[in-house]
C-alpha cells in the first residue's frame, strides 16, 4: 500500500539522492541549519549492512521499543522483489534521546509480505501488523511503476491484520492471531484507538478500491467509516481519539490529499461513523503518511511538493491547514514521520546517508519551535511552503 508498505520514488526507488549526511551507529549527525530549530541532531538507527531498506517505524507507548518493516541485506532476492518483514527492536537512549537499536528481531512469518506495524496503546507487549502469513501467490511487489506518473501499490488478497503478544522477558513473539481480514481481500494499514477499543484499518473493495473500516475489538463488529471512490488509507486516530487522519486519491488524478474527520460514537462508546470530513490539502502534489503529534494540534506528513525525487516531511496545523511548514531539508527522500509518545522526538525513513537505501533516522523535535513556525506560516493552502 501507499504510505505504509510501499513508498514513492526517492523513498524506496533505486535513485541515489545526492550528497548526504553519513550516519554511524550511536553518533548524532549535526543538525542541518535549515532543519533547526524544529529538528535537532539526527541519529541513524538502521544501516545498509543490516537492511537493504527499512521504513515505517513507530514507538511503543512507553517509548522503549520500535516496530518497523525492512528487507534484510543478503536475503537472496533481487531488486524490489522482496516483501518486507516485520521487526521489533529495543531503543537504547543517551538521556532522553534514542541513539541506537538493540535486540533487533523478526516477528513476522518467513517468506510472508508484511506491512504497517503498530503497538497496542495500553499494552506495550501486544503488537499488530499486516501480513500475508505465507509467501503471497501473486507477483505484485510494492514500489513505484517507472516510466509513468502512476504509482503501483501492492494489494495481495492474502494480507490481513494480526496481533501477536511479545514475551516481556525473552522479547520473542507468540502465536499470530488474525483480527481483521479473511485472506480473500487486502486488509492492512491498521492502528488502534487510544483507549484500545477500536481497530482502524483499510480494506480493499473492487468497486471503491480502498475504504476505511473500524472493528470493535471487544465485540468483533466491523463497519465501514469512509467509503468513497478511490483509495482511502493510512488512517490514524488523534491522540484524544475524537478524530482520524488519512490520505485519499479520490480525485483519481494520481495525487494524494490529506483528510481528517470526526469520530461518531453511540451511547455505549462504539464507533458508528465519521462526520465533518475536512480536506487538509488540495494541491497538485502527492501528500501521504500523515501522523498526529501528541499535542493533537499538528500533524507531520510527506509530500512531493519539492519534487518526486526528493520527498520531504512537512508539518500542518490540523485546525488551520493554511499553516504549513517544511521540516526536512536534506537531499534524499524523507518520508513516513512519526513521533515518540512524549512528542520530543521524530522518527522517520530517509535516504540521507548517501547509500541510496531507505533507513530509519531519529532526531529531537522541538514542538514549541514547530508551533511558532506554523503560526508564522499562514498562507493559501496551495501556496509555496516557507
Amino acid at each position: 500500500m501507499f504510505g505504509c508498505e510501499s513508498a514513492p520514488t526517492g523513498a524506496t526507488g533505486a535513485e541515489s539522492a545526492g550528497p548526504a549526511a553519513s550516519g554511524r551507529e550511536g553518533v548524532a549527525v549535526p543538525a542541518e541549519a535549515s532543519e533547526a530549530p524544529i529538528l535537532g541532531s539526527a541519529v541513524q538507527l538502521t544501516f545498509p549492512q543490516q537492511f537493504r531498506k527499512a521504513g515505517e517505524s513507530y514507538f511503543s507507548p512507553d517509548g522503549a521499543r520500535v516496530i518497523f518493516q525492512a528487507v534484510p541485506s543478503g536475503d537472496g532476492t533481487a531488486g524490489d522483489d522482496a516483501g518486507y518483514a516485520m521487526f521489533l527492536a529495543d531503543v537504547v537512549r543517551d538521556g532522553d534521546s534514542p541513539i541506537r537499536l538493540e535486540r533487533v528481531r523478526q516477528i513476522s512469518p518467513p517468506g510472508a509480505h508484511n506491512t504497517c506495524g503498530w503497538f497496542h496503546p495500553t499494552d506495550p507487549d501486544l503488537v499488530i501488523f499486516g501480513t500475508t502469513l505465507r509467501p503471497p501467490a501473486g507477483d505484485e511487489v510494492p514500489g513505484y511503476q517507472r516510466g509513468t506518473s502512476r504509482y503501483r501499490w501492492a494489494f495481495p488478497p492474502e494480507m490481513r491484520v494480526v496481533q501477536v503478544r511479545i514475551d516481556p522477558a525473552s522479547g520473542e513473539p507468540g502465536p499470530l492471531e488474525v483480527i481483521a481480514g479473511d485472506g480473500t481481500a487486502y486488509a492492512a494499514e491498521g492502528s488502534i484507538s487510544p483507549d484500545g477499543r477500536a481497530l482502524l484499518f483499510t480494506k480493499v473493495d473492487p468497486v471503491t478500491q480502498g475504504d476505511l473500516w473500524v472493528r470493535d475489538l471487544a465485540s468483533g463488529e466491523e463497519r465501514a467509516l469512509v467509503v468513497e471512490p478511490g483509495y482511502d488509507g493510512g488512517p490514524f486516530f488523534s491522540p484524544d481519539g475524537r478524530s482520524i487522519i488519512y490520505r485519499s486519491d479520490r480525485s483519481n488524478d494520481n495525487l494524494l490529499q490529506l483528510f481528517t474527520a470526526d469520530v461518531v460514537r453511540d451511547t455505549g462508546g462504539r464507533i458508528t461513523g465519521v462526520s465533518a470530513e475536512r480536506a487538509l490539502t488540495a494541491n497538485g502534489h502527492v501528500n501521504w503518511c500523515p501522523f498526529y503529534h501528541p499535542s493533537g494540534s499538528m500533524a507531520a506528513y510527506a509530500t512531493s511538493e519539492i519534487g518526486h525525487g526528493n520527498y520531504e516531511v512537512f508539518l500542518i496545523d490540523v485546525r488551520d491547514p493554511s499553516r504549513r511548514v517544511r521540516v526536512t531539508h536534506v537531499p534524499g527522500a524523507d518520508v513516513l514521520p512519526a513521533f515518540s509518545p512524549s512528542g520530543r522526538h521524530m522518527i522517520w525513513t530517509s535516504k540521507r546517508d548517501g547509500s541510496g537505501t531507505s533507513q530509519l533516522w531519529c532526531a529531537p523535535f522541538d514542538a514549541d519551535a514547530a508551533r511558532a513556525a506554523l503560526d508564522a506560516s499562514a498562507r493559501p493552502a496551495s501556496g509555496p511552503a516557507r
